[in-house]
């Protein structure tokens, strides 16, 4: 099979016929064989329904449905493990996205060998409460994970070889890092390609700004996983024996004046009346913790059970 095309959605019951017949479409215009998935994420109305319909009508379609709504990751999830096409493609159900993107898509995957293509909505039909936040958004996204050449992380029409959906995990909300994702697990040939962006046709917007700082929380998340997950006792037990030191050495100086005072016979306050000796001891004490935090995660790291588990592309052996 040529492509798959993954949709999750949420309350989308009017856009998905014309979605399906536009998709349909394109598909037979260049001869792709094809499957589109639909995962409906708890919708309240009646998306499932239609679902269903268009399944019955047409053998291209799939369909999952969660009991309740679990967000975009866990659909996304959900649906790159349905998928069986070559080269997998998401979008969302609005209408926002343009099925016309796919062949150019396609064409940059399998011609141009780009494991990931992002789509970029150069001109966009949203307010600027919107769209500020979001170029704030990418660029912090882009200095952190060193994808330079991607200026929107979160746009949901995206192209992936079939390899990158089946070897990455993606969870909570982090399809907003999925390029992130796909580079930590060994696949940088990352793209971008300009799409058009069509004003909402149905419906109303379902995220609210609340994502931009949800999205900030699990960027720190993932950088911090994908550069200490499997050593977390380098940065731990490195921070807390810096600050053990400073608060030790802190502590040694005061206590030494104190001595020196008294051989000299300087009269000189109590070492316990110091702030400094409160301070240095603050220090050593949240030192000692931060070591131990580190030396805890490198256990449980260690006794992970995906301790070992290395994205390996390709293995030969020696002929009998």
């Amino acid at each position: 099979m040529d492509i798959s095309v993954v949709i999750p959605l949420y309350n989308e019951a009017e856009s998905l016929p014309e979605l399906y017949a536009w998709i349909a479409r394109v598909m037979e215009e260049h001869h792709f064989s094809y499957e589109v998935i639909f995962i409906n994420d708890g919708s309240t109305d009646t998306s499932w329904q239609v679902i269903e319909d268009l399944s019955r009508s047409h053998d291209e379609v799939k369909g999952i449905k969660f009991r309740r709504n679990y967000g975009k990751s866990p659909a996304l999830y959900c649906g790159f493990k349905e998928a069986q096409g070559d080269v997998v493609i998401t979008m969302d159900a609005d209408l926002q996205d343009s099925p016309d993107e796919i062949p150019g898509l396609y064409k940059k995957i399998k011609e141009e060998g780009y494991d990931l293509v992002s789509g970029y909505k150069q001109k966009r039909y949203d307010p600027l409460s919107k769209t500020i936040p979001t170029k704030l958004f990418n660029a912090t996204v882009r200095c952190v994970s060193g994808i330079k050449n991607l200026h929107d992380f979160n746009c949901g029409l995206k192209a992936y070889r079939k390899d990158v959906v089946k070897n990455i995990e993606v969870y909570g909300e982090m399809h907003r890092f999925i390029p992130y994702l796909a580079k930590n697990a060994g696949f940088e040939k990352i793209g971008e390609q300009v799409v058009h962006h069509q004003a909402r046709k149905y419906g109303k917007s379902k995220f609210g700004l609340n994502r931009f700082v949800n999205g900030y929380l699990d960027l720190i998340t993932l950088w911090f996983l994908s550069s200490f997950g499997r050593k977390p006792m380098h940065v731990f037990g490195f921070l807390g024996t810096i600050m053990f030191m400073i608060g030790f050495i802190a502590a040694f100086i005061i206590g030494a004046a104190k001595l020196v005072a008294l051989a000299n016979g300087t009269p000189r306050p109590l070492v316990t009346d110091s702030p400094y000796f409160y301070l240095s001891l603050t220090m050593m004490i949240i030192g000692t913790q931060l070591f131990l935090a580190g030396f805890i995660g490198d256990l449980i790291s260690r006794s992970s059970s995906t301790r070992n588990d290395y994205q390996i592309e390709e293995t030969l052996r020696c002929k009998e």
